[in-house]
């Protein structure tokens, strides 16, 4: 946004605007599935109090610069990988055990703390360094230097994507494994390199798929997958044979989105049972209450975001703030693709939340964290507008 004296504004202010609509619906979905009564506790109050959480983090982050976000980034991987190392070891009474998860801290007063949320911004800022130094390094590339930083990031990402698979945490650790190819993919790395990679990771994949379909005993002794993982596959496969157990949240989640119609049902009407409606399933509740309308306007606000995002990576100069763009919409894209399919069946239940809109403090800290550090680009921006200073 530039004013008629050509300076351009230190906010954008669009992507303020796609923020606070957020934040409406995700206020009104939650007081919605509330008012079913379902749940026993004020969650609209408490995401309310993330929300303005997450505002002061925009406030801090925005003030430091693409200089001093290089400088602390590997200071804050290194915190990120202390605390899910911590979680790991630490005693049930500050680190308990959900549904057989040990991914969150107990923080007095505040709730649950789950660390993995915020290292998806810090890894993204480590992965950002990474491809700048390594560029820097090597001013001319050949097939070497593209393949000694590809190995560079897949180190990266491979401590704090052990140890979330440790917790064990499947759907965070397919987040992070998309970070690590949005920043691949805009890293300059030749498509030499990256075609057979990531064709033999496909065909690796679809084998590991057939064999959790077909032969999942030879996982369970191998890869020590565990039983309820191979369930999620099955119950997403053919929910109705499971719908006593696995199945049911899928089921009803069909149901809800289908009993909305076109123009949903009345306001915090909502009659179809499905847990954890206020997290990872609030999207089946907008389309029960607000029926295909008030789901495509959920959807046009992430492409908004999206879009903003975008916007802002085109707009700089700066190497460094492009990667980490790359990952934040990789890591938003990825939740917004995997949280709705799977609430229509498109894609097998993972359990992680819709960004923004569903309930939870981690989460929504996680994201702020992200969306703090693209507006900390257009705050910053005139320091690039006419040189490529870095």
């Amino acid at each position: 946004m530039t004013s008629q004296t050509g300076k351009t504004s230190k906010i954008d202010y669009g992507l303020v605007l796609t923020l606070m609509l957020m934040c409406l619906v995700s206020i009104i979905s939650i007081y919605s599935a509330q008012k079913s009564g379902q749940l026993d506790q004020n969650f609209v109050i408490k995401q309310v109090v993330w929300y303005v959480v997450g505002v002061c983090i925009i406030a801090v982050t925005i003030h430091f610069d693409s200089d001093q976000l290089k400088r602390l980034s590997w200071y804050l991987y290194g915190f990120g990988i202390f605390l899910l190392t911590f979680l790991i070891i630490a005693p049930e009474s500050i680190a308990h055990v959900t549904k057989g998860q040990k991914s969150w801290f107990t923080v007095p007063f505040m709730g649950t703390f789950q660390p993995s949320e915020v290292m998806k911004v810090f890894l993204i800022l480590a992965l950002a360094r990474t491809v700048v130094d390594h560029h820097d390094k090597f001013i001319i590339k050949t097939l070497k230097t593209d393949f000694w930083l590809l190995v560079k990031l897949g180190l990266v990402t491979l401590l704090p994507l052990a140890l979330i698979m440790q917790q064990p945490d499947l759907g965070t650790s397919l987040v992070v494994i998309s970070i690590l190819l949005g920043v691949i993919f805009v890293s300059g790395i030749t498509w030499k390199l990256l075609l057979p990679i990531f064709g033999g990771g496909s065909f690796i994949a679809g084998i590991v798929l057939y064999f959790a379909i077909w032969m999942p005993e030879i996982l369970e002794k191998y890869l020590h997958v565990k039983p309820y993982q191979f369930d999620r596959i099955n119950s997403w496969l053919d929910p109705y044979k499971y719908k006593s157990n696995e199945g049911y949240q899928l089921i009803n989640s069909l149901l809800a989105i289908g009993s909305g119609q076109t123009f949903g049902k009345q306001f915090s009407l909502t009659e179809v049972d499905i847990p954890e409606r206020q997290t990872d399933f609030i999207f089946s509740m907008i389309g029960e209450s607000f029926g295909f309308i008030g789901a495509s306007v959920v959807v046009s606000l992430f492409f908004m975001l999206i879009y903003h995002i975008t916007k802002a990576s085109l707009e700089t100069k700066n190497e460094f703030y492009s990667y980490i763009c790359a990952g934040v919409i990789a890591m938003i894209t990825f939740h917004v693709f995997e949280n709705i399919g799977m609430t229509i069946g498109l894609l097998p239940i993972t359990g992680i939340p819709l960004p923004f809109i569903s309930y939870g403090g981690s989460s929504l800290m996680g994201n702020m964290f992200a969306i703090g550090l693209i507006f900390s680009i257009r705050y910053h921006y005139k320091k690039y507008m006419f040189g490529g200073e870095k």
